[in-house]
């Protein structure tokens, strides 16, 4: 099954539909637009296609990628994945982290 993004008229995603995965993008489109009259979609598991095309997110036409909202000031878009990036990396993946925007700093999630 292929996923499409429904978007607003700023290109925000708004909803996910799953369509045939035998369809080419336009022909998904097109069949969305017939049984919605919705005319802004885009398939987000396209190849080639960056980002996950979630609800909340948006998608950058000259990029073709789906970008979410810049989660902290200080964190920078990576222009060849398109995800955002903190200015340091995350100390290691096995604990649990919350960015300190303040601090500029990952603070360790303790367990209670």
């Amino acid at each position: 099954m292929a996923i499409y993004s429904k978007l607003n008229k700023e290109n925000k995603v708004v909803d996910l539909v799953v369509v045939e995965d035998s369809l080419a993008e336009n022909e998904g489109i097109a069949l969305l637009l017939n049984i919605t009259e919705h005319t802004n979609w885009k398939q987000v598991d396209k190849p080639n296609r960056r980002g996950s095309g979630g609800i909340g997110s948006f998608y950058n036409e000259d990029k073709d990628a789906f970008i979410m909202t810049q989660p902290y000031p200080s964190w920078v878009l990576n222009e060849t994945t398109c995800l955002w990036e903190a200015p340091i990396s995350r100390p290691d993946t096995n604990n649990p982290y919350n960015w300190n925007e303040t601090e500029q700093t990952w603070d360790l999630i303790e367990n209670e």
